[in-house]
């Protein structure tokens, strides 16, 4: 069974706008906000914005795809993480939804304004190692997540975990693009 997804209206607004750094740089930054410091409350926005980006794009189906895969990793790895204890959400979820919009929109920024990880796996694990234990430690000081483990521990968890699962989702991002320009070619 095949899924139509149509096309975006093709501009030169939305062809230039879309795939530039500053703008998948901005947009991404609104989704973080909206979601580690919305959380539930300002999930109906942070949806907006992903639902924007998607209708933005010029191969929706292919975006979809990265989207849905690359994110589906980092909600994985989270909920693995959840799992063990490293820490908690509110409610005592498992992982919450705006955590999953989250990621997608990450997935989304993979392929645009963090572009330049591509080819770097060893960039890829620092940035991994380095970002992500202080992205989930602004998270904690925000009140979005309590951590189940001393503050040290848990960014060595962290640390860890995103150092070798960021290649990854780097690598898969790649491939992703290359089978899209394939695809296009044909």
């Amino acid at each position: 069974m095949s899924i139509s997804v149509p096309a975006a209206p093709l501009t030169p607004l939305t062809d230039r706008v879309t795939d530039t750094l500053w703008f998948n740089a901005l947009w991404f930054q609104a989704v973080w906000f909206c979601t580690v410091l919305g959380r539930d409350n300002w999930l109906p926005l942070a949806v907006a914005l992903l639902v924007v980006h998607v209708w933005l794009v010029k191969e929706r189906r292919n975006e979809l795809r990265q989207l849905l895969l690359v994110g589906s990793i980092g909600i994985a790895t989270d909920a693995a993480l959840s799992l063990a204890g490293v820490y908690h959400f509110s409610d005592g979820v498992l992982l919450p939804f705006w955590l999953c919009c989250l990621w997608l929109a990450f997935a989304a920024a993979l392929g645009r304004s963090l572009s330049w990880l591509r080819g770097r796996s060893l960039l890829a694990a620092l940035a991994g190692a380095v970002a992500f234990p202080l992205n989930y430690w602004a998270g904690q000081r925000l009140g979005a997540v309590e951590f189940g483990y001393p503050l040290l521990v848990t960014l060595a968890v962290l640390a860890l975990v995103w150092g070798a699962v960021l290649p990854l989702m780097v690598s898969l991002t790649t491939r992703l693009s290359r089978t899209q320009i394939e695809e296009a070619a044909a």
